[in-house]
């Protein structure tokens, strides 16, 4: 219970007007239930003729110690009255009139009590989901690494849903049914203290019997997520590597795969929903003993003549019934909120994860580059990464050691070397992708954590390898991180926007087969440009990099994955995209890289040569020999 409240304080707050009406409303239902079946008490002396109505011959003054007899009095009184003036059966009819009447309200306060707790519920949902996103979007690349990406999705799909179904479905156990009990528990104390005393004895034993049950769903639910998880994650993979299963003929041995995880997950959620089925048997059955026992006990009461009346007893029994199914409630909850406290478990190992790239208070913001991008004794290395080279005490290995790098503005810096010798790291830390264990990167003198991110990455441009596109029109890829200057006020309009999109892909070699699309710039490219040959999402990518229109650019092996004449066109683009840029660039082909203003050479995290292309040739070593391998 500790858990879900603590779960209730942290979504619930915002939608605090609903849950004071559901309250309101939750205790109008209450009440005119109560008063409701009270009217059976008077149609019973009616139509069994016990008596008990002419003996009320004038009323009594209303205090609390004696009320219920105060109560019943009265109430006979006016009853005897009315059938002393219209008779027996009309006073049956206006009895049962009002019946009606006070059953429509409380249905009706019933209803919106309900009603009033669904935008409670679906509101709670979708910030969570929103929260999902959001953490998402900020949280560094690091954690993605060590995430599967199916298993964010399960988290953002299964384990919400669950949480609808689990937790806030429970939210009328939380603000209904304590005020039922309640309200219904004071009447029953009010008709028989001595009955409800002796009821009160095995309601323990009937939530008892209900935890004993529900125990041990948590642990299930949550490995049943944790294998929906690994499922989600195998379809997300064989979706991506589709081309390669087929191209080795290995659908058998994924279905195989695939059916193992889901017959596991099919395996363990059967066992949690047949232990959640158990809970609707159980109360029903220990309901109905507890309803036995109390008939016997109400039986002697009535019998014997001791303090109950044959119509209060009724009565008594009706409230109780009705306590009963708040009581049912109750246990069904205790059955679906460890099914959701799981699932939060999940989503919260995203919601409260660490944000390992922090902004500093007050950072400075910075709208243009003029002098010099540092890296000034930089050395850094991934948390759980294991690779070659030395190691400290601690065993993880250094990705980039001590590197000294000053790339003025307007020059091209190209970074060379072996796969996994740290070129894309290096180039990483620029944005802030991740920090630096040791030394600092500076921009116009500047160190990078001291300024704000946004305004730090707005002055960087993007070429990768891999295309990044959407599943959306060209002319919105393009557009995707176009931003209004800062020194103008002046809106851009749509037609203005539509010029300078047309402009960059121009630029970048990409306006003749856009155009030759279906809708032109308003054609959708498909799943990350599915549709799109590796030279056309390259040439939109690069579009998008000169609309953006940034100073310092970093290319990351943009023209590798190409064929010849797709190359020729992209480096043509990204030509025009250089002039008057920083830039720095990660080549495998030194043949893209000739012209650079220097080139670095990378072995092992660290700078072993640096020059221009005919100076590293001379000096006869690590760039030499990859220039001749290439050769």
């Amino acid at each position: 219970m500790k858990e879900f409240l603590q779960v209730l304080r942290r979504f619930v707050p915002p939608y605090k007007k609903y849950l004071v009406l559901s309250v309101v409303f939750n205790i109008l239902s209450a009440v005119l239930n109560v008063f409701s079946f009270m009217t059976l008490i008077p149609m019973l002396n009616i139509l069994f003729k016990t008596g008990d109505t002419e003996s009320a011959t004038q009323l009594m003054p209303w205090t609390w110690e004696n009320i219920d007899e105060v109560a019943m009095n009265n109430m006979n009184y006016y009853v005897n009255q009315l059938i002393a003036q219209v008779g027996p059966t009309t006073t049956l009819l206006i009895i049962g009139l009002v019946l009606a009447l006070m059953t429509a309200l409380k249905t009706g306060a019933y209803f919106l009590s309900s009603a009033t707790i669904i935008p409670i519920r679906t509101g709670v949902v979708r910030d969570i989901r929103n929260q999902l996103y959001q953490k998402i979007t900020s949280l560094s690349l690091g954690f993605f690494s060590e995430e599967r990406k199916g298993d964010i999705i399960a988290r953002m799909s299964g384990d919400v849903q669950e949480i609808e179904n689990s937790i806030m479905s429970s939210l009328d156990m939380l603000f209904k049914n304590p005020i039922l009990i309640i309200v219904y528990f004071a009447t029953l104390l009010i008709v028989s203290w001595q009955l409800t005393l002796f009821t009160i004895i095995f309601v323990p034993i009937f939530g008892w019997f209900m935890g004993l049950v529900g125990r041990k769903l948590k642990q299930k639910s949550i490995k049943a997520q944790s294998l929906w998880s690994d499922t989600m994650s195998q379809v997300e993979e064989t979706l991506g590597g589709l081309r390669i299963i087929k191209a080795f003929c290995a659908e058998g041995r994924m279905n195989e795969r695939f059916d193992r995880v889901n017959s596991a997950y099919r395996n363990d959620i059967m066992r949690v929903n047949i232990r959640q089925s158990m809970a609707h048997p159980m109360s029903e059955f220990l309901g109905t003993v507890m309803i036995v026992i109390v008939l016997w006990f109400g039986g002697i009461l009535v019998l014997n003549n001791m303090t109950l009346t044959g119509s209060k007893f009724v009565y008594y029994m009706v409230i109780l019934y009705s306590i009963i199914n708040p009581l049912k409630e109750f246990s069904k909850a205790g059955y679906n909120i460890p099914k959701g406290l799981a699932s939060m478990e999940r989503v919260d190992k995203i919601l409260l994860a660490e944000i390992d790239i922090k902004e500093k208070e007050n950072p400075i913001q910075i709208d243009a580059f003029e002098h010099e991008i540092e890296f000034r004794n930089v050395s850094f290395r991934y948390g759980e990464r294991q690779g070659q080279g030395e190691s400290d005490d601690s065993g993880t290995q250094w990705v980039l050691k001590n590197i000294n790098l000053v790339i003025p503005k307007g020059k091209t810096v190209a970074l060379v070397g072996q796969s996994g010798s740290g070129k894309s790291t290096l180039v990483d830390l620029i944005p802030r992708y991740y920090d630096v264990m040791e030394g600092e990167v500076l921009i116009d003198g500047i160190n990078v954590k001291d300024l704000g991110l946004h305004s730090l990455r707005q002055l960087i441009g993007n070429v990768n390898q891999e295309a990044i596109l959407f599943n959306d029109s060209f002319r919105n890829n393009i557009a995707f991180g176009y931003q209004k200057p800062e020194d103008t006020n002046q809106e851009v309009t749509p037609e203005e926007l539509d010029a300078k999109i047309e402009q960059a892909a121009k630029i970048a070699n990409a306006h003749d087969f856009i155009m030759q699309s279906e809708h032109g710039y308003d054609t959708n490219i498909g799943d990350r440009g599915s549709r799109l040959s590796g030279g056309q999402r390259q040439r939109v990518s690069i579009a998008r990099a000169i609309l953006k229109n940034p100073p310092i650019l970093i290319l990351d092996e943009a023209t590798s994955a190409l064929d010849t004449e797709s190359e020729r066109l992209v480096q043509d683009a990204l030509e025009r995209l250089m002039k008057t840029r920083t830039t720095v660039a990660i080549a495998h082909r030194l043949s893209t890289i000739k012209n650079a203003d220097e080139i670095c050479v990378l072995h092992e995290g660290q700078i072993v040569e640096r020059g221009t292309h005919d100076e590293l040739l001379a000096l006869d070593g690590y760039y030499r020999r990859l220039h001749e391998m290439q050769q």
